[in-house]
């Protein structure tokens, strides 16, 4: 547990910025490693837990999203504030602007480290899918930030 734990909550907690909600799943998908530890092989446990982590807060995304209300939606356009502190501000806010399955691999990608065939094991898509969507992924984050020295 210790060795993946921080790991996955990190990766949980860059897609839903939620630090309750991504203990919920962390704790959710050692709770299905635990159901199902006889038949996980020790070499795939990594893999069988970032799956598990990720289809659990995909889930959890796709049933908040059934009861946002319309004043949550429109309570949230108004606060944003086009001063940035930082630069890891700057790349959180382009980060938060991809489509959740293109933000899931890049996290996994670039701040988890996976390999491709890795991601697409954990996410369910092919190869090439995931390597589309890193790459529209980092055009969009590109666009977004702009050059470095914009931003600083």
């Amino acid at each position: 547990m210790d060795q993946y734990s921080d790991n996955i909550y990190r990766f949980i907690l860059k897609n839903i910025k939620d630090e309750d909600k991504a203990k919920d799943v962390v704790q959710d998908t050692y709770e299905k490693l635990w159901v199902r530890a006889d038949s996980v092989s020790f070499n795939k446990v990594r893999s069988y837990l970032f799956s598990t982590a990720y289809h659990t807060m995909i889930d959890l995304i796709r049933r908040e999203k059934k009861y946002t209300g319309m004043e949550e939606i429109n309570q949230g356009e108004h606060v944003y504030e086009n001063q940035y502190k930082g630069l890891n501000e700057v790349l959180e806010d382009a980060l938060k602007k991809l489509p959740d399955i293109q933000r899931s691999v890049v996290l996994l990608r670039d701040y988890e480290g996976y390999t491709y065939k890795e991601i697409a094991g954990i996410t369910g898509l092919s190869e090439s899918q995931v390597k589309v969507y890193i790459y529209r992924a980092r055009v969009t984050l590109k666009k977004h930030i702009g050059s470095v020295e914009k931003v600083i």
